[in-house]
């Protein structure tokens, strides 16, 4: 019985801008853009999209399998991975390439501006799969490499493993076909609401076309909490607020590692995403994405204040 994650592991570069982006950006000459922002400080992380589901499962107690390529400076990504359990089977190391880069930059109204230099990940993963249970795995292809994001889900399509399509990121480098065929039999599609708009845009299709190709989609509105719509309806999961707020990075994939390692665990898809929104409650209140840390007793004592009963 496995969790298997798709996308990227990468370290992240995370600066803090104190002012408002908005204040340094001339509307009238957007096409001869030329800013430069100073910012407080810089903290790397480990980070990527399968890297930061991964953490927060495993957090959950999963043992997800991380599927992704990176490079000749992955040592200490691998040895945080190894301190938390998370099998390194899936992982691709190619020796010549560095491992992925991201640079995060937040101003103070938690806007961000994001740059990321792939090198690994223009790699597919290549994992070989062997013991594949279509009854109990399930799978997440995020955003990553763009042959893994094609390939897996009709893989896992193929296979009959449920699986949860998530391209964020990926989206404007993806076609319309390329989009609607991997959400097509998908076992859910995520996104936040702007990339929600976006693959409308792309697509032309409206959510309630999206809803003949996969039976529940789910929109997170970051400090709003998420939705989930189905055939029958939509359904508002709030968010668990906290005052402790320190840096939305990650908050997103920490809601998704708590919403796979739950739905794994045979929860409900609603009950999945509250356990999704207490985990990104904790990533908040710490400056990365893989920096929050709780036990199975806080997680459960913040899930029984926000929702009334608790998690286990």
């Amino acid at each position: 019985m496995s969790i298997y994650i798709s996308g990227s592991v990468a370290y992240d570069r995370i600066m803090t801008f104190p002012g408002l982006f908005e204040d340094h950006i001339l509307p009238d000459k957007l096409h001869i853009v030329n800013i430069s922002f100073l910012v407080d400080d810089v903290r790397e992380h480990c980070g990527g999209t399968a890297g930061n589901i991964a953490y927060t499962a495993a957090l959950l107690g999963e043992k997800p399998i991380t599927l992704a390529s990176v490079g000749k400076d992955f040592d200490r990504y691998e040895r945080r991975m190894r301190d938390m359990g998370i099998p390194l089977e899936g992982i691709r190391v190619v020796e010549d390439e560095f491992t992925p880069l991201c640079f995060i930059t937040t101003d103070r109204a938690d806007n961000q501006i994001t740059g990321f230099c792939p090198s690994a990940m223009n790699y597919p993963c290549k994992y070989e799969f062997k013991n594949i249970n279509v009854n109990k795995d399930l799978a997440v292809i995020a955003a990553g490499n763009m042959q893994d994001m094609l390939h897996y889900p009709a893989f896992f399509k193929q296979q009959g493993v449920r699986y949860i399509y998530d391209p964020s990121q990926q989206i404007p480098r993806l076609s319309a076909e390329e989009l609607l065929g991997s959400i097509d039999g998908a076992f859910m599609f995520i996104s936040n609401d702007y990339e929600l708009e976006m693959l409308m845009n792309s697509t032309g299709y409206s959510k309630e076309d999206l809803l003949r190709l996969t039976p529940n989609i789910v929109t997170t509105l970051g400090d709003q909490g998420c939705f989930l719509l189905t055939k029958e309806g939509q359904t508002h999961i709030p968010a668990v607020l906290t005052e402790d707020v320190k840096d939305p990075t990650g908050a997103g994939d920490s809601l998704r590692g708590g919403m796979l390692a739950a739905l794994h665990q045979g929860k409900s898809i609603p009950e999945a995403l509250q356990i999704g929104t207490v985990a990104a409650s904790f990533c908040v209140e710490q400056h990365g994405t893989q920096e929050h840390k709780f036990d199975l007793e806080m997680f459960n004592a913040r899930y029984d204040k926000a929702f009334g009963e608790n998690a286990e």
